[in-house]
C-alpha cells in the first residue's frame, strides 16, 4: 500500500479535480457547500472516518488514530455546530496529516483563515458541540453528499473535492493526466490561431446527434 500511496500522490501532483471529473464518469464528487476555510486548498490522502452529531468527542478520538499523511474526514449530517476549530488544526500539523474535512461546522477562523493545512467545512460558526458521546472508529460515512470508506482517497483542490477508491485510484489518475495533455495540446493550437470548432470532432458529433444516434464531443489533437 505504501508504494500504491506513493503513486497516487505523485500523479495526482500532476492533474485536478476537474481532469479527474472528466476522465471518470461515476467519480465521487462532495457538495460544493463544503468549502475549503483555509489558506490552501490543496489535498491528497487516505481517508480516516468518523461520524458525530452536534459532539466533537469521535473527532479527538479519529484525530488520535490519524496518521502522518492521513485526511480526517468527519460525518457530521451537515449540522452547523463546530466540530473542530484552532486546537485541531494545529495537532492535524504536527502530526503531518494533509487535510481536515468535515460535513459540518467549523470555528476559529482567525486562525485556520491563514492555516496551510487545507481545511474544509460546510459551516462557520463559534458554537462547539459536546464531548460525551465516543464514536465508532473506522466505518463508512457519508460527508458532503457521498459515501467515504476509511482509506479511500481524498483528492481537492480550488474546484472542490473527489473521493477515489484506492484499488483503482493509479488508473483513474492516468486517465486524468491524459487528458490534461490533451488539454495542454488544444491550448497550444489556440495560441497558435485555431479555431475551437477545428480541434473538436464538433460537425460529426451534431450529425450523430441529429440522428438520434450516441456520440460524445471529444478533442481531436
Amino acid at each position: 500500500m505504501s508504494e500504491q500511496l506513493d503513486a497516487i500522490r505523485r500523479l495526482a501532483a500532476e492533474v485536478d479535480t476537474t481532469a479527474l471529473c472528466d476522465a471518470v464518469n461515476d467519480i465521487r464528487v462532495m457538495s460544493p457547500a463544503l468549502r475549503c476555510r483555509s489558506a490552501n486548498p490543496v489535498l491528497c490522502g487516505p481517508a480516516v472516518t468518523v461520524r458525530c452529531r452536534d459532539d466533537f468527542l469521535g473527532v479527538i478520538q479519529a484525530l488520535e488514530r490519524a496518521e502522518s499523511g492521513d485526511v480526517l474526514v468527519v460525518d457530521g449530517g451537515g449540522r452547523e455546530t463546530a466540530l473542530a476549530g484552532e486546537i485541531f488544526a494545529r495537532v492535524a500539523l504536527g502530526k503531518g496529516l494533509t487535510g481536515i474535512v468535515i460535513d459540518g461546522g467549523y470555528r476559529d477562523l482567525r486562525f485556520v483563515a491563514t492555516c496551510q493545512l487545507p481545511v474544509y467545512s460546510r459551516h462557520v460558526t463559534p458554537k462547539a458541540g459536546t464531548t460525551t458521546r465516543p464514536a465508532a472508529a473506522s466505518q463508512a460515512v457519508s460527508c458532503g453528499g457521498v459515501p467515504v470508506h476509511p482509506g479511500d482517497i481524498v483528492i481537492a483542490d480550488h474546484d472542490g473535492i473527489v473521493v477515489l477508491d484506492p484499488a483503482t485510484a493509479v488508473a483513474q489518475l492516468t486517465a486524468a493526466r491524459d487528458v490534461m495533455a490533451a488539454e495542454v495540446r488544444v491550448l497550444e493550437r489556440l495560441d497558435q490561431g485555431a479555431a475551437l470548432g477545428e480541434l473538436l470532432n464538433l460537425a460529426e458529433h451534431v450529425e450523430r446527434l441529429t440522428r438520434g444516434e450516441p456520440s460524445k464531443l471529444r478533442f481531436t489533437v
